[in-house]
């Protein structure tokens, strides 16, 4: 961290009359597309958006349809709100357009910054707002101009101070968009027409401090950060100006906003206001909030509803866009033959329909990289498509097919439980074919799965979708969202300057620890499942797994050892790791884990299992979330601690498992009970804290 930034931040931070927050990751977009309830209700939007959150987002919305969401791309169980904003492109100078690749999603901050003497409030059921105007193409120092702003990201350095509009310079590693939302309401209008009048800024800061007196209500503030992946253009930049354009046609960046449907569980969302005063910013801290892993998140998707391009090289701007410079407001074009009809929308995209060769879609499940979940015939080649796989499977015989990681086909005759896609989740598998770029064969330790049938059983059951849930809380176990790990700097409460570490930064070089284990990825070991021919089956694949550890493996002949009289250890388990199969991370994974440090944080924060992973890492949870974990034999738990080498703290994707005694007995009945198969991914991450 470059003293620049450290004496900005601590700047910051002294500035700030309250510095209590969590960044709230949302892992990728649902959907990229003309809508937006808010503004355009029951219509095609004017321009293209980038949305985030419940997957219950539709062209028109209600308190009541954010609650029907199924998932969400945005971790915390019981936020199914919907976060957007504007699409970035690059205008080529001939004229065309190429789309900017969003860095994942967005990280939405929640900041507790009222003034002296007031309670701070969650937002109210029904509650929506807009902050920014899409016609601006000019400066201003009104509060309402100073919420929109610009950060050109080069952790490499200089710094360079943040923008109110389009930086004129190249951003190395992204230029971060940025959006603060006013927080001081009226407390009496849910919206407005404006969708602006019921809220204020606070009366003397755009982000912090005492609201004004037509505004008594105090909310939580809420800023987003959006990075774009502007320096894959850096060699393209041509004239006098930067070339980056949003997607209602603003050159300027002036236009930059942002706009948000509430969708929390109002008590839940209240009490994280109250309670969640922690000056980390980690989501983590909040013991108020269940988390869903990462790759959940991100498998969180809908199908757009509007006919058209929206991505890759484009003659025009989605919509009626025209590029205006200003300095006047835009104004709205129509009439431009662009596409005004909403279409019934379907994840029919997201999988192949091959019902009429009798098999259907089953979902996106997780695979098991040590243990295959399909065990049967398998193949892998650079021709590879779900036809392709099903025909191979059919005709050896088995009734369950399944692609992954672009080429590799998985064939059975069942899918267990542990692999099962998650109800109400398109999932991410993403990996176009190898042998045909038009469908999609899994991703990294996710398999598209189809189903032989007949009749009228042969109907596509995959594929999610919004609407009619049971809300995003009714997902899979919680687990720690782990994709990034941010700095501990929140927005500042006056402008601040970029810096080499930014407080979302979307690279994150990972911390190492005492132990590191590499694990090749199943593209490098398909080698080993197809054999020496792209032709090959087995009956029986067999997967290889390089694992390397700077810590000297143990015999695991002995348990782990525990000086506290009030645990004993119960086995080597499975960690399922998407969800975990312990879901409470610890906050002080790394160099100084042992056995003891593990049980002490668990028994601490009233958890009755304890278990140690991977040299480094501590999980906790209650007896009943360890049922269904298969015990693994005791040499796959054998690494030595971080912070004692005489101790053994897990393996890749296994835990060490202790009991508090009084819940021994059950515990250790109910870890036994089913043997699932683990979700463990290609690559084996090593984590940052």
């Amino acid at each position: 961290m470059s003293a620049l930034f450290t004496a900005g931040l601590i700047a910051a931070l002294a500035a700030s009359p309250v510095s209590a927050f969590w960044r709230l990751p949302c892992k990728s977009p649902i959907v990229v597309e003309r809508a937006d309830p808010i503004v355009s209700p029951g219509k095609v939007a004017s321009h293209l958006h980038t949305i985030m959150g419940g997957n219950a987002f539709d062209f028109t919305m209600d308190d009541n349809t954010t609650r029907t969401s199924t998932c969400s791309s945005c971790t915390v169980i019981g936020d199914d709100s919907n976060y957007w904003t504007p699409t970035l492109f690059f205008q080529h100078q001939n004229g065309t357009f190429e789309s900017v690749n969003q860095v994942g999603g967005a990280t939405v901050y929640y900041l507790q910054r009222q003034g002296d003497g007031e309670t701070l409030k969650a937002f109210p059921p029904g509650f929506r707002m807009l902050a920014g105007d899409p016609y601006k193409r000019s400066g201003g120092d009104d509060f309402a101009s100073q919420a929109i702003s610009y950060n050109c990201l080069n952790y490499n350095g200089p710094a360079k101070p943040e923008t109110g509009m389009f930086p004129n310079y190249n951003c190395p590693d992204g230029l971060r968009a940025q959006v603060f939302f006013p927080s001081c309401w009226n407390g009496k209008d849910l919206d407005t027409p404006d969708h602006k009048s019921h809220m204020s800024y606070p009366a003397n800061s755009y982000n912090s401090g005492a609201c004004p007196p037509d505004f008594p209500v105090h909310l939580i503030s809420i800023f987003y950060e959006v990075i774009w992946d502007t320096g894959k253009f850096a060699d393209q930049w041509y004239g006098d100006s930067q070339p980056f354009v949003w997607s209602m046609g603003d050159p300027t960046g002036y236009g930059g906003h942002g706009d948000f449907i509430m969708g929390w569980d109002p008590a839940l969302l209240q009490r994280a206001v109250d309670t969640c005063t922690a000056d980390s910013g980690r989501v983590e801290d909040c013991p108020e909030f269940k988390l869903i892993p990462d790759t959940q998140a991100e498998g969180c998707r809908i199908e757009p509803k509007v006919d058209e391009s929206v991505s890759g090289l484009l003659d025009a701007l989605p919509g009626c866009n025209a590029v205006q410079q200003g300095p006047g407001p835009a104004k709205q074009q129509t009439d431009c033959g662009a596409p005004t009809t909403i279409g019934a929308g379907s994840n029919a995209s997201f999988f192949t329909d091959l019902t009429g060769k009798g098999w259907s879609y089953t979902g996106c499940g997780t695979d098991n990289y040590y243990t295959r979940i399909l065990t049967g015939a398998s193949e892998s080649n650079d021709q590879m498509t779900n036809e392709a796989c099903v025909a191979f499977c059919d005709s050896k015989g088995f009734s369950v097919a399944g692609t992954e990681y672009s080429k590799e086909c998985y064939c059975g005759d069942s899918i267990p439980t542990s692999g099962m896609p998650v109800p109400g989740v398109v999932g991410n598998c993403q990996m176009k074919c190898s042998g045909d770029e038009s469908e999609f064969c899994g991703g990294s330790a996710l398999i598209s799965l189809y189903q032989k049938c007949t009749g009228s059983d042969c109907v596509n059951t995959g594929g999610g979708g919004g609407g009619g849930g049971s809300g995003s809380g009714g997902a899979s176990a919680p687990a720690s969202s782990t994709a990034s790990s941010p700095a501990s700097s929140s927005p500042a409460a006056a402008p601040s300057s970029s810096s080499t570490a930014s407080s979302s930064q979307a690279i994150v070089q990972p911390t190492t620890l005492a132990t590191t284990a590499v694990v090749q990825p199943v593209s490098t070991a398909a080698s080993s499942l197809s054999k020496s021919s792209s032709t090959s089956s087995s009956s029986s694949p067999t997967t290889t797994t390089n694992v390397t550890s700077t810590a000297t493996p143990t015999s695991s002949s002995t348990p782990p050892a525990s000086s506290n009289p009030s645990w004993s250890y119960s086995g080597c388990f499975t960690d399922t790791v998407t969800p975990r199969s312990l879901p409470q991370w610890s906050n002080f994974n790394g160099p100084d884990m042992t056995n003891d440090a593990c049980i002490s944080f668990c028994d601490k924060s009233g958890f009755p299992v304890a278990g140690t992973e991977y040299a480094g890492q501590c999980f906790c949870g209650a007896a009943d979330v360890t049922s269904g974990l298969e015990q693994l034999s005791g040499d796959k738990c054998s690494m030595a601690c971080t912070g004692d080498g005489e101790q053994i703290c897990g393996g890749p994707g296994a835990l060490s498992v202790w009991t508090k005694k009084s819940t021994t007995k059950r515990a250790s009945s109910v870890i036994k009970k089913r043997h699932a198969h683990a979700h463990v991914g290609a690559h084996l991450k090593t984590h940052q804290f």
